[in-house]
């Protein structure tokens, strides 16, 4: 009788463990939560300023669960130019290592514009923090203001990771080095993450050209560390990639493209096409660089000024060409006759207009030989819609344009025995150069000038006037 009596008490226990299980099981749920983190004016100390919010707050959102609930939380990085990852401190992450949210230890960082999902379960109560859990990131802006030369530029151990361009933000991508030409802008983000006790150097080699010139070198030296600022690195300068390494410095123009979150697609087709050989020449014997066989000149009347006067003898009214014989020019060779022409003729847009522009680079007057040449557009930013090695085939490489998610910049390069296309609309009122950033190719022709809307344009000012030879509207 106390044997039943002992073995209906411990079955009964049994069934109250088992229903407690049961019911804790059965309680335990999952909590969502969608955090974006971004920059947003706060008060939080009673001064308006920008701070980074998770939601548009800050402290960010207060997460409930109770133990054995999993936590899925959803974070898409809004910084444009900031890696994130989030740390649960305190929570122990048994069986969920990679939901730590230590960047170089448990995850690769979040990029900007990325998403990412931490998932783990609450292994006991308690009150925990969350926190970013990352290196110090700093933002690189970087210039190019060569008269001359390309330039690749690279910091000793740290990787750069790049996210604008010309004022546009860019897909972000890892590199090692950086290929700059005359008149780019970029924006690199670094991480502070190595040895803090010796010194860096930062390096510009020239590219693109045989360099006759050293490297150019600056130290990298980190805050606290043992090493004095002033004192060199224990290794030798980078030495950046070969010179003439074309292939690599096209790689990089393809991989620069528009940021997801802003993409500006480009109209879906052009309203006219012009071709814009790029060619090295004589004129009287003197070399000089010309655009379809023509060397740009500039007027002695601005554009402007002649165009609202109208002073049209001022300048040439005849068109520059819109191509060449692009069938049966060889942009390997040496042209049979290398003779060209000059013209200070500009180039006469419909305004709202949409244009295509193809650059095709060639060989110059010595045999195996091409320079990169950067472009710069004045009053506009256009979208870059393909490069190319070789002969551009109007017939064929069009349907190769990225039209998803070209970058816009305002200098592009074409690179040696390329080409490079871009699209723009023609809707700034004005008269608008473009031309080699080479200030020595540009003085010497390698240039053009685009006409859109002058009659838009409203009364001029008399100071740009005074290198007119009569202010009163004629000669």
């Amino acid at each position: 009788m106390e044997s039943s009596l002992l073995g209906a008490k411990q079955l009964l226990l049994c069934c109250l463990f088992l229903l407690w299980v049961l019911a804790a099981v059965a309680e335990a749920k999952t909590v969502h939560e969608q955090w974006e983190i971004s920059y947003q004016f706060t008060h939080s100390d009673c001064v308006r300023k920008l701070a980074v919010t998770i939601n548009g707050g800050t402290p960010g959102p207060t997460i409930r669960a109770v133990q054995g609930d999993t936590v899925v939380v959803t974070v898409k990085n809004l910084l444009m130019t900031e890696n994130v990852a989030i740390h649960w401190h305190g929570i122990r992450q048994l069986g969920t290592p990679w939901a730590d949210g230590t960047e170089g230890v448990t995850q690769c960082p979040i990029l900007p514009g990325d998403t990412f999902e931490y998932r783990f379960v609450v292994d006991r109560p308690g009150t925990y923090m969350y926190h970013a859990h990352y290196g110090m990131t700093y933002r690189f802006r970087i210039a190019s203001v060569t008269s001359l030369s390309a330039l690749n530029f690279e910091i000793e151990g740290h990787e750069m990771t790049v996210v604008e361009t010309d004022g546009h933000y860019v897909k972000p991508f890892v590199v090692k080095n950086l290929n700059i030409y005359s008149g780019e802008t970029y924006s690199v983000l670094i991480k502070a993450d190595q040895d803090p006790n010796r010194n860096y150097w930062l390096a510009s080699n020239v590219v693109s050209r045989k360099p006759g010139t050293p490297t150019g070198t600056a130290v990298l030296s980190y805050y606290g560390g043992r090493s004095s600022p002033r004192a060199p690195p224990p290794t030798a300068p980078p030495a950046g990639p070969a010179w003439n390494d074309s292939a690599y410095r096209i790689g990089q123009s393809l991989a620069t493209v528009a940021h997801p979150e802003h993409a500006h697609p480009p109209p879906p087709r052009a309203d006219r096409t012009i071709l814009l050989l790029n060619s090295q020449n004589k004129i009287d014997g003197r070399i000089k660089w010309a655009i379809n066989n023509v060397s740009f000149t500039l007027p002695h009347t601005p554009y402007l000024v002649a165009l609202k006067h109208g002073l049209l003898g001022d300048f040439d009214q005849r068109p520059p060409p819109e191509t060449y014989n692009h069938t049966g020019y060889d942009v390997y060779g040496v042209q049979a006759n290398p003779n060209a022409t000059t013209s200070d003729g500009l180039y006469r847009l419909a305004f709202g207009s949409v244009v295509d522009v193809v650059l095709q680079n060639a060989n110059m007057l010595a045999p195996n030989n091409s320079e990169t040449h950067p472009w710069h557009l004045h009053g506009h930013d256009f979208w870059t819609l393909g490069y190319g090695v070789g002969r551009f085939d109007p017939a064929v490489h069009p349907a190769t344009y990225n039209l998803r998610d070209p970058v816009m910049k305002n200098t592009v390069a074409v690179h040696p025995f390329g080409w490079t296309a871009l699209r723009f609309r023609a809707d700034n009122p004005g008269v608008w150069a473009f031309h080699c950033h080479i200030e020595a190719h540009f003085f010497m022709g390698m240039g053009v000038a685009f006409e859109e809307g002058i009659e838009r344009v409203g009364d001029l000012p008399e100071e740009i006037r005074r290198c007119v030879s009569t202010k009163g509207g004629g000669h």
